[in-house]
Parts: C-alpha cells; sequence; structure tokens
C-alpha cells in the first residue's frame, strides 16, 4: 500500500512537470510567432522576458540623445497607436507641415530633435486642442507657464496656439528643465506635470531616473514618458505596421506677410481664393478670426506661396479695407516647348527668345525644375523671387514659374 501511495506521488509530480514544461514551452512558442509578425501584445511580467525583443532592438537602432527604454508600459503604448492607423496616418501627414517648425526651433535652441514627436502625445498636432484643465495649443502651456516663457495671451491672440512661438517657448522649458535634472527623460516627465513633482519624487526615492521615479508621479506622467517612447517607434516604423502617410491639406511651402492695422482673415482669404478654414488653420493664434496689426506692434499673416497676381490682389484687399476685392484673372496655362540648351545665343536679350514658363505640378520643386531646364538655381530664385529661397521644398500645383529671360 505503501508503494502503491509513493507511485501515484510520483506520478502526479511528474504530470505537473511535465504540465509547466509545456506552458513554458508554448508561451515561449506565442512570443516567438508574435515576434515574427511584429504584434506584440501586453504581458505581465518581468522586463527581463522583452530584452531580446524585436521593437526593442528596433529603438535601440533609432536612439540618439534622448534614452528609448523599452518595457511593458512602451508596448503597452505601441499596440494602442498601431491599432490606430488611420489616426497615426494623419500624423504623419501633418507632420510634414509642424515638424520642420519644430525642428529649427528645437535646433536653435539645442534640444534633441526627438523630442518633436512628444506634441502628438501633447496635441495630436492640433494648435486649437484645449485640455480639460485649459492648457492649449500644439504644446498645450498652461497659461500661467505660458506667461512665464513669454507666449502672449489677450482677447485678440493667444500664441499657445501659434506653433511657432510655442515651439520656441517649449525649447526653452525643456532646457531649462534638462539643465535642472541632467536627464532627457526626466525634463519631458516635468514637461507633463511641473518641475517641482519630478523633484519632490527624485528627494524622496534617492534615485535620478524616471523609471526609479515613475510610481510616485502623477497618473497621467505615469504613461506620459512611455507613450512618447512608443510615437518614437512608430513613426519611424510605421511602414512596418501597413500605417500609410495621408496627404494633408495644410499648404506645405508658406509665406508670411506683416500688417500694422486691423484685418478680418475673412478679407484674406478672399483674396487668396481660400476658405476662411484653411487660412484660419494656418493662422490658429488668433481668436476672433481678426488680425489685430497696430503701427506699433505689427502682426504676422501666414499664407500659402501664391503668385504674383494673386499677392496683388492680397496688397489691394489689405491697402484698402472698404474696398472690393477684386476678382483675378484664370491662370493661363501655356505650353512648354522642349527646352534649348542656353548658350549666349538663346540666353542674350538680342536673341529675341520669348521667356518660357513652367505651370507646378505635384511634387515639383525649384531644384528639380532647374534640373530639368538647365537652368542655375540662383538664376531661377532670382527669376521668381515669390516662391521663396527653399530649393527643396514641395511647390503648391498650378504656380507660374519663370525659367528663362528672352
Amino acid at each position: 500500500m505503501k508503494k502503491l501511495f509513493t507511485f501515484i506521488i510520483c506520478a502526479l509530480f511528474i504530470q505537473v512537470v511535465k504540465a509547466n514544461t509545456k506552458a513554458a514551452f508554448y508561451n515561449e512558442a506565442e512570443m516567438v510567432q508574435q515576434d515574427t509578425n511584429v504584434l506584440l501584445p501586453v504581458i505581465q511580467a518581468p522586463v527581463s522576458i522583452y530584452q531580446n525583443n524585436i521593437i526593442k532592438r528596433r529603438l535601440d537602432t533609432i536612439q540618439k540623445e534622448v534614452q528609448l527604454d523599452y518595457n511593458g508600459y512602451v508596448q503597452a503604448y505601441i499596440d494602442n497607436y498601431v491599432r490606430r492607423k488611420d489616426e497615426m496616418g494623419r500624423m504623419m501627414g501633418l507632420s510634414k507641415y509642424y515638424f520642420p517648425i519644430y525642428e529649427k526651433a528645437f535646433m536653435e535652441a539645442g534640444i534633441p530633435d526627438e523630442i518633436k514627436y512628444l506634441s502628438i502625445v501633447e496635441s495630436a498636432l492640433n494648435p486649437n486642442a484645449i485640455s480639460r484643465v485649459g492648457a492649449a495649443g500644439p504644446w498645450q502651456f498652461m497659461s500661467e507657464t505660458a506667461k512665464i516663457y513669454g507666449l502672449a495671451m489677450t482677447d485678440y491672440v493667444d500664441e499657445r496656439r501659434d506653433p511657432v512661438r510655442a515651439s520656441n517657448a517649449a525649447a526653452e522649458y525643456l532646457k531649462d528643465a534638462y539643465q535642472q535634472f541632467g536627464d532627457w527623460l526626466l525634463a519631458i516627465a516635468s514637461y507633463n506635470c511641473g518641475k517641482s513633482n519630478v523633484q519632490h519624487a527624485l528627494e524622496k526615492t534617492g534615485t535620478h531616473d524616471y523609471w526609479s521615479i515613475r510610481e510616485l508621479l502623477p497618473a497621467e506622467t505615469r504613461g506620459y514618458v512611455p507613450a512618447f517612447i512608443a510615437i518614437n517607434y512608430v513613426m519611424k516604423y510605421h511602414k512596418y505596421h501597413y500605417i500609410v502617410p495621408q496627404t494633408s491639406d495644410l499648404a506645405i511651402v508658406t509665406d508670411t506677410i506683416m500688417v500694422n492695422k486691423f484685418v478680418s482673415l475673412s478679407r484674406v482669404a478672399q483674396a487668396l481664393g481660400m476658405t476662411l478654414k484653411d487660412i484660419c488653420t494656418l493662422n490658429p493664434s488668433y481668436r476672433q478670426q481678426l488680425v489685430n496689426g497696430t503701427a506699433a506692434v505689427p502682426r504676422k499673416i501666414v499664407i500659402p506661396v501664391v503668385n504674383e497676381e494673386r499677392q496683388s490682389i492680397l496688397r489691394d484687399a489689405i491697402a484698402d479695407l472698404s474696398a472690393p476685392i477684386r476678382t483675378p484673372k484664370p491662370i493661363q496655362y501655356v505650353a512648354i516647348a522642349t527646352p534649348v540648351q542656353p548658350s549666349a545665343a538663346t540666353t542674350s536679350a538680342a536673341s529675341g527668345v520669348v521667356p518660357a514658363v513652367h505651370i507646378t505640378k505635384k511634387g515639383d520643386t525649384l531644384a528639380n525644375i532647374a534640373a530639368k531646364y538647365n537652368v542655375k538655381i540662383g538664376d531661377l530664385l532670382q527669376w521668381n523671387k515669390n516662391l521663396g529661397t527653399n530649393t527643396t521644398l514641395p511647390l503648391l500645383p498650378g504656380l507660374i514659374v519663370n525659367i528663362g529671360r528672352g
């Protein structure tokens, strides 16, 4: 009887061991399959399980100045974002307009370029975003912090919504935070919950990194840094998750004009042949759709790059606010002859050659137009001063580009 009892106990023990081994095997097999498909669910397990994960390796590859740690918290946000393919695609489309603004501000302040992705976490690149606690703009400044960093808020203007002004202020805040903490993840955390909260958590724990103080920070901040890291991943590796950048309605190539009087954005839109919604999107800081320029404080209006005729109509509309806005002539599309190789004869005014023009199509840049017609970039810029000086940014379709002088 005793031997039988011992045999039963041993048999049960073997079954338990086999079951645990089988469970471990299937968990490992499941992880390998998920790793191959790049679709990793949140696994409630120690961080060590993630050490050889493909997502971690990718984050290591794109890491620059800001530490891009990988763990279950980060993975949870990656899972969240890659499911929202349309929304992420829209962010990528909008980023073509907003990111050059952020990059310029951050470069001038010495802020790592990758922190530009923080604005997606903050506002989804919406300059009109307002949080439940009153933070506003693409960088979600509270009013008191905005005042500290020089952003004006009046009945007419809220510079928290101005992408340029707000980006400069965000850069200065992050620069100050980094000088205080000496760590970019701590600086980023402070952007969400304030420097004092981060400082108190560091003093309480005696540590000096985000993950050590994470549980002592406000609930929102606990997810804020993982979300930032996840957005870095998704924006870099979107193709692996079938996220396709969407086309944005924002004019990628813009110009600015200064006005020293009160001008309604509706009048500007009418002169440019735009919708009021589109001109307001380019100028989100004006609270009443009214540009409050004065002789003492001229105000900036952002407009798309337009041809000389549209510029003339806009100048007249602003110069005399009581006059009706004249209707522009329709664009005459000119057939372009095969370009002739330039020579002394063809470039001379005495040659009698009629100046040629090019009507821009989607994707045209000043650089590829110059190459197409074998003209110098400097000459093309001189002949087309209204098109700006950036030779690599795409031009709006339908613009007239002079490509020679007769």
